[in-house]
């Protein structure tokens, strides 16, 4: 293969790596709810937090500079009896704060926020509560080295499946090179750091219904099967699969149907 080819290759494999990584980032459950309202003629500009270190309230701020405008918010444990709390929202400068109280890892909280206006109207930020999710703090040593691995993964991943398109030689390389990367930073790490942030291991199957647990699992046996398949002679078919897979498996958002605190369980 020439070179100006492979370097394209790696160009294009880079380009959907990246958009795939910010696609995945700004539709998880854990991205913020940002936006702007308006309110007795005066603009306010949220962003609420759906996902906050344990330890410590999630302070959520909106920036609302007209000091006529007030608020509330109301919460209460996700899958809990609980009754709503609400609780007046406080100004700081410019600033209105909420504080959802802190839960144990993998615990949720719903709120819901509304401003008052200093003509009385009243302005809801979101049409539904959101749901933010304490975690336990990953160290960096762990989780620099999950999110290296599992980025690489996906960037040989994707030049694997244009190599197979393209007709190139190394087919077998790329697979393993593909799968060991995956083992380490999906398989190794990313329990370790589950555990650190949920406080178990694994909760995907058959333990549970995790996605970033099982789709992890399910891509990895395809790149399994692409090694075997390519191992004494090329099968490019196999390979483009097991990359298409990996891909598919990115473009659902991370922590969906993720670890969660059942209140009601704990009640009884």
């Amino acid at each position: 293969m020439k070179k100006s080819t492979a370097i394209l290759l790696w160009a294009l494999a880079l380009i959907i790596t990246f958009s795939s990584a910010v696609y995945q980032r700004l539709t998880g459950p854990t991205h913020p709810v940002r936006g702007t309202v308006e309110i007795a003629g005066s603009t306010a500009k949220y962003k609420l937090l759906r996902s906050h270190d344990t330890g410590e309230d999630a302070i959520i701020r909106i920036i609302a500079p007209d000091r006529s405008i007030t608020g509330e918010y109301i919460y209460k444990r996700f899958r809990s009896h609980d009754e709503w709390q609400t609780l007046p929202l406080q100004r700081e400068g410019d600033d209105l704060l909420a504080a959802i109280p802190t839960q144990p890892a993998a615990g949720k909280v719903m709120y819901q926020i509304s401003l008052a206006g200093g003509d009385d109207s009243i302005q809801k930020l979101t049409d539904d509560p959101v749901i933010i999710r304490f975690k336990g703090i990953v160290p960096a040593y762990i989780l620099l080295p999950h999110i290296l691995f599992m980025f690489t993964a996906m960037l040989v991943s994707n030049r694997s499946g244009l190599q197979a398109l393209a007709g190139g030689p190394c087919l077998y390389r790329y697979a393993l090179w593909t799968s060991g990367l995956l083992l380490a930073g999906g398989l190794i790490l990313g329990p370790v750091v589950q555990k650190f942030a949920f406080d178990a291991y694994w909760t995907g199957w058959p333990w549970g219904h995790d996605l970033t647990d099982n789709k992890t699992i399910a891509a990895f046996i395809f790149w399994v099967v692409a090694i075997v398949k390519n191992r004494k002679k090329a099968d490019a078919k196999w390979v483009l699969i097991a990359s298409i897979v990996l891909l598919l498996v990115y473009l659902i958002p991370h922590s969906v149907l993720g670890s969660e605190l059942d209140y009601t369980a704990l009640e009884q």
